[in-house]
């Protein structure tokens, strides 16, 4: 079975790594505004599969897997911070509450189309403002959604979190297992 991960996320590409699968990683650029007028949830699914789904036809007959992660407070999306003002800002935001991590995923092989996302919920534990500057000092918090990296130094930052860690991270292994197990399945 021939993957294509549609992503160039480093953290994605060590997730499918870890299921043993080979595959190539292909990127393209995917305009990523969301609609004012669909929920987070609905952005997020439509999302991973925009992402499967480029230039598809150059690909058919591989299993290609598109991804999409999102951070949602009190139904307002935090993407990438722009800078470290914008970091403390969304980290500040998140200090002793509960947020949750969205992640869209698109697998598309042949005609079949899985299109789902997977929710988490991430609990921050009290952050005074020096926690904040001094974690982002690490500049770890730069190219994450909400600025942090659970599998990171921002491990420091939570107090705990329910359900999938690696879709916390960027992509829900189990979920994603299930599908190429099914799609190994048809081909054989």
């Amino acid at each position: 079975m021939d993957i294509i991960l549609k992503s160039s996320s480093p953290r994605r590409k060590e997730l499918l790594e870890k299921l043993g699968y080979k595959f190539q990683i292909k990127t393209y650029d995917v305009d990523e505004t969301m609609d004012k007028n669909k929920t987070a949830y609905e952005n997020v699914k439509a999302l991973g599969l925009k992402k499967a789904m480029v230039n598809q036809d150059l690909d058919y007959g591989k299993v290609l897997i598109g991804c999409d992660t999102i951070v949602v407070l009190d139904g307002v999306i935090y993407g990438k911070p722009k800078d470290e003002k914008d970091a403390f800002r969304m980290l500040k935001q998140f200090s002793g509450r509960c947020h949750e991590v969205l992640s869209g995923v698109g697998i598309i092989y042949k005609e079949k189309i899985y299109n789902f996302v997977v929710t988490s919920k991430v609990y921050f534990k009290e952050l005074s403002d020096e926690d904040i500057y001094s974690y982002i000092k690490t500049k770890e918090c730069f190219g994450k959604a909400g600025s942090y990296a659970i599998q990171g130094i921002g491990s420091r930052l939570i107090d705990h979190y329910e359900g999938s860690l690696t879709n916390i991270i960027g992509l829900p292994i189990d979920e994603v297992s299930k599908v190429l197990g099914e799609l190994n399945e048809m081909e054989n």
